[in-house]
């Protein structure tokens, strides 16, 4: 017999109720007006994510890193397992239930209370706020931005997206030291946003991970001509 999935939490949003509903012990979803955003065993890309961008940075001893969203903690998790002891990674998340569920809730011991390890900052706020501050004049930029957000962009991603569009490109670009690596998770291939990463002076590469059944895209690019090693 199927076992039902039980709501753990649920919290008003400007697009409906984000809740965290479990299933057995160790079965997770987070949904939003109902839509699945993510479930703890289909998580494959947002591992991949983590990883490939951190093993990235392999020359860095101590790599400074902005990840926007935090999720499950899954692609942090993955961040963690990569990186030295002296890296640094800023976790952007605008929710704060979100953080409790992973500090301290449900989701905590899913990743080692990764939010707990002494390399992690987190600030309760919008990604693009972090990535315009670290993209002004004499600020500290990163050695990697992280994008992993409810939604990567669209396949047919237009210049003006508020998110994925030339704009903000060039200010995630502005906010890396020189080579430094920008990796985004998105649900599908999207032409658009590719042109626009090349037109933002970034040289990209598009994976796919995992074999079988429904899965998605983790770009990464570079901001110089070296490209993604």
């Amino acid at each position: 017999m199927t076992r039902r999935w039980e709501v753990l939490d649920s919290v008003p949003t400007s697009t409906g109720p984000l809740e965290l509903r479990r299933r057995g012990e160790r079965e997770f979803l987070i949904t939003v007006a109902g839509r699945v955003l993510m479930n703890s065993h289909a998580n494959r890309s947002e591992l991949a994510l983590g990883r490939l961008a951190c093993q990235a940075l392999e020359n860095a001893p101590a790599p400074r890193v902005l990840l926007g969203g935090l999720g499950m903690a899954c692609t942090l998790r993955a961040c963690l397992d990569v990186l030295p002891a002296r890296a640094q990674i800023v976790v952007a998340e605008l929710q704060q239930a979100v953080v409790g569920w992973c500090r301290e809730g449900p989701l905590a011991e899913l990743t080692q209370h990764a939010v707990r390890d002494s390399r992690v900052r987190l600030e309760v706020g919008d990604v693009a706020d972090a990535i315009g501050r670290a993209a002004r004049p004499g600020a500290e930029r990163f050695d990697a931005i992280l994008l992993d957000l409810y939604e990567g962009p669209p396949p047919d991603c237009p210049r003006d997206h508020p998110q994925y569009g030339t704009a903000a490109l060039g200010r995630a670009r502005e906010a890396l030291v020189d080579g430094g690596v920008f990796a985004i998770w998105a649900e599908d291939p999207s032409p658009g946003f590719e042109t626009s990463l090349a037109q933002a002076g970034f040289r990209v590469r598009r994976e796919r991970p995992g074999r079988g059944g429904r899965r998605h895209i983790v770009y990464l690019a570079r901001n110089t001509r070296q490209g993604v090693s």
